[in-house]
């Protein structure tokens, strides 16, 4: 809850074979962890959702309806598996559009954007205004955790 409203504004970069490609995140979700009915880690720690468990700044990839790739940028302290899903940026809107189109994948689960030479986050000086709402597409979870205001979007 402390990144997630930090991230709109700010870049995605991208560095492939081709180019470098710099997209303003323009929306992202806050998912905290355990207690989070939401979130991936309230089932506890997976193989899938280890990442989750260690230090923040590496990308919790994972892969939904057999098509679709979520980055998250996980935020927490190490076994705090808490982690900021990037729901759009540019003008890419939906989470696995921007995935997809960037050709992000498994390959970038666990990518430390502190020191990777092809993906990282980049200020760039602006601070537009932010606004809230609850998370989309997470009925599963009870009402408490569905109308949290932790969608954070320009």
């Amino acid at each position: 809850l402390e990144v997630a409203p930090e991230l709109p504004g700010k870049y995605m970069v991208i560095k492939n074979k081709i180019e470098v490609i710099k997209l303003i995140i323009t929306e992202v979700e806050a998912y905290r962890g355990e207690e989070d009915q939401a979130c991936h880690a309230f089932h506890g720690r997976t193989r899938r959702t280890e990442v989750m468990y260690g230090e923040g700044g590496k990308l919790y990839m994972y892969f939904i309806y057999g098509m679709y790739w979520m980055m998250n940028i996980v935020t927490g302290e190490k076994d705090v598996p808490q982690a900021v899903l990037i729901r759009g940026a540019g003008n890419y809107t939906g989470p696995g559009k921007l995935t997809r189109a960037l050709g992000l994948d498994r390959s970038y689960y666990g990518e430390d954007l502190v020191t990777s030479a092809r993906v990282w986050v980049e200020d760039n000086g602006t601070r537009p205004v932010i606004k809230i709402s609850p998370r989309i597409g997470i009925n599963y979870c009870g009402e408490e955790w569905k109308l949290r205001p932790w969608r954070y979007y320009i």
